[in-house]
């Protein structure tokens, strides 16, 4: 049931609670954090090579950062992850209610989520369910790959 409801002389909205999923662990998302930069570093020296990567004052940790954010975003929105979640067995999933709870996240929600992970602090502001600032304010949950598919009927 959704919708007020009036609970002796105190009004109260129920919500339909969005299902539990058991989230994936800090060590997992660490693993898939640093698999994602250092991939995203390889696609950056290979564009730029090893000399001008290195050279002091050089834009290639920009240039890291970026293709984090829009690899990152574009592949949470298409496949369900990040190409480090994928390699370690993470689904970034929709929890806020909106359409199938093992579903992907859209780009848009993708893209702000990406982003705020960029920011470092986002992350580090966490609930009890391990859901961090960035997944709250996307509506989704890290979840491990098992805990991401639907049950069997």
């Amino acid at each position: 049931m959704t919708g007020p409801v009036v609970l002796g002389s105190t009004l109260a909205v129920v919500t339909a609670a969005a299902p539990v999923l058991e989230t994936a662990s800090w060590g997992r998302r660490a693993l898939a954090l640093i698999v994602d930069w250092v991939a995203s570093s390889f696609v950056v020296i290979l564009f730029m090579g090893w000399s001008d990567y290195a050279r002091t004052g050089s834009p290639g940790s920009l240039y890291v950062l970026l293709v984090f954010v829009v690899e990152s975003a574009l592949l949470t929105a298409t496949v369900g992850g990040s190409f480090g979640k994928v390699a370690t067995r993470l689904r970034v999933v929709r929890v806020d209610g909106g359409g199938d709870p093992h579903g992907n996240v859209d780009l848009l929600r993708s893209l702000g989520r990406a982003v705020a992970v960029a920011l470092v602090i986002p992350p580090l502001v966490f609930r009890p369910d391990r859901r961090g600032l960035h997944d709250i304010l996307a509506g989704s949950a890290t979840v491990t790959l098992q805990a991401a598919r639907p049950p069997h009927l």
